[in-house]
């Protein structure tokens, strides 16, 4: 009976030492989401949104954090909510989500254009480099518009204006 004690309690302290093994090496998993604070990291959102092939200016210039995922999932969150004039008036929500590839960024949530006088989601982005253009996709539509306007990082601005031909009004 002692030998048999004995095999009892290595299996136990075995079987003891793998679980404790495994609670720690959950305790201390590396998760899937890469969290970048504002300054921290190699690379600001601005700098990696050119690795993948887009324009830096997509994003305004309030970005307080991101993250982005192996699976190319992203999640960038602004100081604040903010308009950006472009050729259309954007908003931007203080979360925006989407996946990111190179070229693209699909499932996007979190920005709206206004069209005539109906803010309508943006759905996805992609830019063709042969054509220097950006078509942003709202649903099954879409519109392009020249890469240029989104070469710098546009400024944040917590109001929306109209730009009529001679006056400024806010909205």
């Amino acid at each position: 009976m002692p030998q048999f004690q004995r095999l009892l309690s290595a299996t136990i302290l075995t079987l003891s030492l793998i679980s404790l093994l495994s609670a720690i090496n959950l305790a201390f998993a590396i998760p899937n989401d890469v969290y970048y604070p504002l300054g921290f990291g190699d690379d600001t959102v601005y700098e990696l949104l050119p690795k993948y092939g887009l324009p830096r200016g997509l994003i305004p210039d309030a970005v307080k954090s991101f993250s982005l995922s192996e699976d190319g999932d992203f999640e960038v969150e602004l100081e604040r909510t903010c308009y950006v004039q472009f050729d259309e008036l954007v908003y931007y929500e203080k979360k925006i989500t989407g996946k990111l590839s190179y070229g693209s960024v699909s499932e996007v949530t979190g920005i709206q254009a206004k069209k005539f006088f109906v803010w309508v989601p943006v759905t996805g982005i992609e830019v063709d480099p042969k054509s220097d253009l950006v078509e942003f996709f709202v649903g099954f539509l879409s519109e392009e518009f020249p890469a240029k306007q989104f070469e710098t990082i546009p400024k944040c601005k917590s109001r929306a204006y109209e730009y009529p031909e001679s006056s400024f009004s806010e909205v």
